[in-house]
């Protein structure tokens, strides 16, 4: 009932209102260059391709919000973004340069992003190039100008010139949105808009399975449905509350004059520590294969037709992706031996083990146990329902691991919410009764 009344007064605070105002408005402007379509396609033949097609075409235009079948400028999505972030996490793994620029604190991180941005710029010139070529393509194909007439009006080097500027230039209005969304904003900015993107397609879905069906709706399959979805939500809000609390000993210490005695306390170990970045990550790897098979690679147009179907390949390559982003993206985030040498230089020690290596290595094993069962939560997650889906013939829309993302980014936004509920007055969460952070109420 304290969160709910604390939630209750989020517009007595001004700049909690500010941010989400803020945050509403950058989603409104990203959902409004959704439907700018990119000069010299038809989009309702890419609709309909897309809508027939299924599979990675579906999945892509998912996270996109319905960009790709609106052939939009903001086409790619943020996934070059993403593409960009996991090529510099790579590159602190091997470079000493990168390594170095993350422990130079605030001005390290702005060079990191200075770079993101860059990358991000390169990638989305050759996915754009990319695009253009499959759109190309798609005129001389079964499922483009043999079925559901021409997508481009007009091929040549002046097309993919366009297209390649149009992408290229969304895509970088898109990353700024998302950057100052985190600023100003409530929450992730670039998970704000995935979730977005995500929840956009909720309703079209629902109207599509209704039209559809109608007059053929099974109870028993929805009731299934609905009920894998339900069991899916609480597995994902358990797992993502879900903590180890490795017990922790401070020893005495005197500070000045004060002394200070011996202190108990824990340090929190998330089951999946890598929350849904994994899945975005994974879904972001998968779209390089229509890149490739865009600039006419022979093997990778084979791959890619093969992943377009969304079978069991497309669906066993999504869960070993998302397995090893779950440990790379842990392994970079979190070091144990960070972890043991700040707790030495705390005179902070765990019970039984000694200060130092031993101590390294013993989170070290216990972090590797609780990121073994949260990869396999995550692939679980990401994969059973969208089979589950796909079996009802279901909108993709309520995959696993847009469901995974939706709720993610629903918990980190009520977290983010609270704690600027919290910071500005203690009062608004626990009532009046209650003594404020600066000092009691007078009497």
């Amino acid at each position: 009932m304290a969160i709910f009344q604390g939630f209750s007064n989020i517009g007595k605070v001004p700049e909690l209102r500010r941010r989400i105002v803020f945050t509403l408005t950058i989603i409104a402007i990203y959902r409004i260059g959704v439907f700018i379509t990119t000069p010299g396609v038809d989009r309702q033949v890419m609709r309909n391709i897309v809508s027939q097609q299924g599979g990675l075409l579906g999945f892509l235009n998912m996270f996109s919000g319905g960009a790709l079948e609106n052939l939009s400028i903001l086409a790619l999505g943020i996934m070059p973004y993403i593409s960009a972030s996991i090529i510099m996490q790579l590159l602190g793994l091997v470079s000493k340069q990168v390594e170095e620029m993350k422990k130079e604190g605030e001005a390290g991180r702005r060079r990191l992003e200075q770079y993101t941005r860059y990358g991000t710029i390169v990638l989305s010139i050759f996915q754009g190039f990319g695009v253009a070529m499959m759109l190309e393509g798609m005129n001389n194909s079964d499922m483009g100008g043999g079925r559901f007439g021409d997508v481009v009006a007009e091929p040549g080097w002046s097309f993919r010139a366009m297209t390649i500027i149009t992408l290229t230039t969304g895509t970088g209005l898109l990353m700024w949105l998302g950057e100052q969304a985190t600023e100003r904003g409530i929450g992730n900015g670039i998970s704000m808009i995935i979730f977005a993107s995500i929840v956009s397609g909720i309703p079209g879905g629902v109207m599509t399975y209704w039209t559809s069906n109608a007059g053929e709706i099974q109870p028993l399959s929805l009731t299934i449905l609905l009920a894998v979805l339900g069991v899916s939500v609480a597995t994902v809000v358990f797992f993502e509350r879900a903590q180890r609390r490795i017990p922790i000993q401070y020893s005495r210490r005197q500070v000045g004059r004060h002394v200070y005695g011996a202190q108990r306390a824990h340090l929190p170990l998330k089951v999946n520590m890598a929350s849904m970045i994994p899945a975005i990550f994974a879904s972001s790897l998968l779209m390089f294969p229509a890149t490739l098979a865009g600039f006419q690679v022979p093997f990778m147009q084979s791959f890619s037709a093969a992943l377009s179907r969304g079978d069991w390949l497309f669906q066993l390559l999504f869960a070993l992706l998302t397995i090893f982003f779950a440990f790379f993206y842990t392994s970079v985030m979190f070091q144990p031996v960070d972890v043991a040498e700040n707790l030495k230089k705390q005179q902070a020690n765990i019970p039984g083990i000694r200060p130092g290596k031993q101590t390294a290595e013993y989170i070290d094993n216990v972090l590797t146990r609780l990121t073994v069962a949260g990869s396999v939560y995550l692939a679980v997650i990401c994969v059973v329902p969208s089979v589950v889906a796909m079996s009802f013939h279901v909108p993709f829309q309520f995959g696993g691991s847009s469901l995974l993302i939706v709720v993610g980014v629903a918990l980190e936004t009520v977290n983010q919410i609270e704690a600027h509920l919290i910071s500005r007055s203690y009062e608004t969460m626990t009532g009046p009764g209650v003594a404020r952070l600066s000092g009691r109420r007078p009497a």
